[in-house]
């Protein structure tokens, strides 16, 4: 058996404006959201040491595109005040799904923000608010329970975007992981939480696919394929049961499995730059439903996680030990822009550059496809003035950047962009978290798949080289990105091709070394016995909170059409649907911004039994949307149109269609709840 710990899991809701609010992950300005398909949370994990309370760590998924400087910020004092520092930047791991689905507008650094108008004080409250009630809830959940392992390998969820860049690491080095998934790693690994008694109440598991099954036309809220799979399986468990589908070494990963075709000749797209006929906007990945829709691809590849990681939670674990039930866990912020000095391992001096975006950052992937002339595997000197007078106008970059940086011509210097406050991150975090032989590495950016290997092997053999886990009995994960979003982390080799994870990796093409000198630096924190030197604390990063720039205006007032009410059903159901078919409900509605329902929901479909009605699906159900659309922006009108897909296994009955909206009052702002309800209606 493993050894005892202390336990605890929580989840909470964070959705925020699920209306005109531009969606954090594909960077389109076009991209507002315009209604919600799923509730998107937080889930909190909780590992102790039994005999000493202070010795934690907490790992918090989010189901949102990456960790945040300035989220986390709020979330660490709203935990500093209600735990005393139980709970702190040491042990707290802030990791996003890397859903690119949800409302953004919560970043902390100014390029992230263009694309959303800025920061807004909704979204941000939202998602900070409800992982801080996520830890609440895990942390009053806590008990004695044991902790399991175990890993497969799952076929069909995920393929490899920028093949042409991981055939620059060398064949041998390749050969070692075609059992694994060969160009892109398939095996997830699931940490169980049980209680003394050995009934599983949680899971957390690592595997890396992109969010991006729903493309970047989608405007409906969702939390892509992890949150999609963390519900299912939530759903199917019952009794509380939380589950937890965090990213792994996810950077050239891509859920679109039937691979990158060109959408005018559904010809496959060019392999070395994933262009069309010499342009990047029509090469598309096509995930494995693209017939049907995305939403049904994002089904697929969610079910797919979902039940490896239930196999998993029901199948054989080791258990996890070591050192009689410690956990440790440490984090540390380096200024990559100083730079962060180093040798690598044949005593070559290497060195971090300021932060920088390659040109081919600019094309995108074929997830999601830039703009313009600009395509991906841009190496060397691209030659347009146009782009060329662009970036020297925002910061022309020095001699010693470009030089630093080099292959990858640049772009955006970022790192030296300041005003009217800090573009990206020049400081990072480096953090890792361990329990028994289980080592997570908590990555800021987003390792490739070859990165991630290289990132975990360095660990477990300094940890083996220790002796605090012996390498044969080690077990090690990324969890990213996380904390503050650093973008990508490539091989150098990889590196070297200038795709977009290569011109993409911020800090020049030592990145993935660096982070890998420093968790290895720092491993010994990680031991029984802690180095008696207290482990740097490093410089603070800026927090742009209080200062960011905000566009996004807020809600004026909402009005209904004339002779008409708040909730007043424009379009009924019809009498009687057969399973499969879609009921669709249209309402007088006004904007949800009013009231975004944390722990609530905007649509209902409930059932008659024995004369009462009994709610069936809500906000959380995916064949359950829920559209919003303004019709008159003079007086504030709007309609809200309410759609669920019977699904197969909806039992026979009479049920209704229910709306829950809010108004707001043009001169007092008011907000008053109200609610439409449809006609009853039967299910064959």
């Amino acid at each position: 058996m493993g050894d005892v710990y202390l336990l605890g899991a929580g989840k909470a809701d964070i959705t925020g404006p699920v209306v005109e609010i531009a969606f954090m992950g594909y960077a389109s300005l076009d991209q507002k959201g315009s209604g919600l398909r799923q509730r998107i949370f937080s889930r909190a994990f909780i590992v102790g040491n039994v005999d000493k309370p202070n010795e934690r760590f907490c790992y918090i998924i989010v189901d949102t595109a990456m960790g945040d400087t300035a989220v986390r910020d709020g979330v660490l004092k709203h935990l500093n005040t209600k735990f005393g520092g139980l709970y702190n930047r040491q042990n707290v791991a802030f990791v996003g799904t890397h859903s690119h689905s949800g409302p953004g507008a919560w970043s902390n650094y100014l390029l992230p923000q263009i694309t959303t108008l800025g920061l807004d004080s909704q979204s941000y409250t939202a998602v900070v608010e409800g992982v801080v009630r996520s830890v609440e809830r895990a942390h009053s959940s806590l008990k004695r329970g044991r902790l399991g392992l175990s890993k497969k390998v799952v076929t069909g969820a995920n393929i490899n975007r920028s093949p042409w860049a991981y055939e620059a690491n060398p064949a041998e080095e390749r050969s070692r992981y075609e059992s694994v998934g060969g160009n892109v790693d398939k095996e997830m690994t699931v940490l169980t939480f049980k209680g003394e008694d050995g009934t599983p109440f949680a899971l957390l598991n690592w595997f890396p696919v992109h969010g991006t099954s729903m493309y970047n036309n989608n405007t409906l809220v969702t939390g892509d394929n992890k949150g999609l799979a963390a519900l299912m399986l939530e759903k199917d468990l019952g009794n509380n049961f939380i589950a937890g589908f965090s990213q792994a070494n996810v950077g050239d990963t891509s859920p679109n499995t039937l691979g990158a075709v060109c959408q005018d000749t559904g010809l496959p797209c060019k392999y070395e730059d994933s262009t069309c006929d010499g342009k990047n906007q029509l090469c598309m990945g096509r995930g494995p439903a693209f017939q049907i829709s995305d939403a049904e691809s994002n089904r697929i590849i969610a079910e797919k996680q979902y039940l490896a990681a239930k196999e998993l939670l029901q199948g054989t674990q080791t258990p996890v030990k070591g050192n009689s039930g410690i956990v440790r866990s440490y984090h540390t912020y380096v200024d990559f822009g100083a730079p962060y000095r180093f040798k690598l391992s044949d005593g070559t001096d290497a060195r971090t550059c300021k932060a920088a975006l390659g040109f081919s950052f600019a094309a995108g992937t074929t997830d999601g496809p830039g703009m313009f002339d600009f395509t991906q595997g841009d190496e060397g000197n691209p030659n347009n003035p146009m782009w060329l007078a662009v970036r020297n106008l925002l910061k022309k970059p020095s001699a010693d950047q470009v030089e630093c940086h080099g292959p990858k011509p640049i772009l955006l210097n970022v790192g030296e962009m300041t005003e009217p406050y800090a573009w990206s991150p020049n400081i990072v975090d480096v953090q890792m978290q361990r329990v028994g032989q289980l080592a997570i590495i908590v990555s800021p950016g987003e390792a490739s798949t070859m990165a991630g290997r290289r990132w975990k092997e360095s660990v477990v053999n300094e940890l083996d080289r220790l002796n605090i886990v012996k390498k044969g009995d080690a077990w090690a994960v990324i969890g990213g990105p996380a904390n503050t979003y650093t973008h990508y982390i490539t091989t150098p080799e990889e590196y070297g091709r200038q795709r977009y994870e290569g011109a993409s990796t911020l800090y020049g093409q030592q990145t993935l070394n660096a982070y890998i000198s420093l968790t290895t630096k720092y491993a010994p924190y990680l031991g029984a016995t802690i180095p008696t030197d207290t482990i740097p604390l490093g410089p603070n990063p800026p927090i742009n909170t209080n200062n960011s720039l905000a566009f996004n205006t807020g809600v004026v007032m909402d009005n209904p059409p004339l002779g008409k009410k708040f909730g007043a059903v424009l379009t009924n159901a019809n009498a009687s649907y057969q399973k499969g078919q879609t009921v669709s409900v249209r309402f007088v509605g006004a904007n949800p911004r009013n009231n975004i329902r944390l722990e609530g929901t905007f649509a209902a479909v409930e059932k008659n039994e024995g004369g009462s009605w009994k709610r069936v699906r809500d906000d959380t159900d995916w064949d359950l949307v829920y559209r919003w659309k303004r019709t008159e922006g003079l007086t504030g009108q709007s309609e809200v149109t309410v759609e669920w897909k019977i699904e197969q296994s909806t039992p026979a009955g009479q049920y209704r269609v229910v709306y829950y909206g809010d108004w707001k009052a043009a001169f007092t702002g008011k907000i008053t709840a109200f609610e439409g309800v449809s006609a009853t209606f039967t299910v064959a």
